[in-house]
């Protein structure tokens, strides 16, 4: 029986949660995750945590936010004038927007605050900050 490592195409499924439990995201409703180990297309620690692992094996691990999204950082949070928004673009806190910054490069915030004319916005990656707990079944390895 075949076992994940590096350059083994995998097929998993997944289910992700919060320390709290609360479940962020999983594949149970859709096709597998695939992809190829080490290659970087899946965070650090999912991908050390898959290999060694045989078809049919199902495992939990929980990687510190260090190995997956990282700490909140303090920098990325940041305050715009709400004239940099479309005049009719309705603000909502706690929304997600995505736009395009001066250098061309695309970025999504969230939406902490408006006042006085100004917009409170969050760039850090949602689950920065965050343990992240994942069960895993591998389908499929080639």
């Amino acid at each position: 029986m075949s076992t994940a490592q590096e350059g083994s195409t995998v097929s998993l499924h997944y289910t992700g949660r919060l320390t709290d439990g609360t479940e962020f995201d999983t594949s149970k409703d859709r096709e597998p995750l695939t992809f190829t180990v080490g290659e970087g297309n899946v965070i650090s620690g999912f991908n050390d945590n898959v290999i060694g692992m045989s078809e049919g094996e199902t495992k939990t691990f929980t990687i510190p936010c260090a190995e997956a999204y990282g700490e909140k950082n303090d920098e990325a949070v940041q305050v715009v004038q709400r004239a940099q928004f479309p005049e009719n673009f309705e603000i909502k806190v706690g929304q997600t927007v995505a736009g395009t910054a001066s250098n061309g490069q695309a970025f999504t915030a969230k939406i902490l605050s408006e006042a006085a004319g100004q917009v409170t916005l969050d760039f850090n990656h949602p689950l920065a900050g965050e343990d992240l707990t994942f069960e895993v079944e591998i389908v499929s390895i080639n």
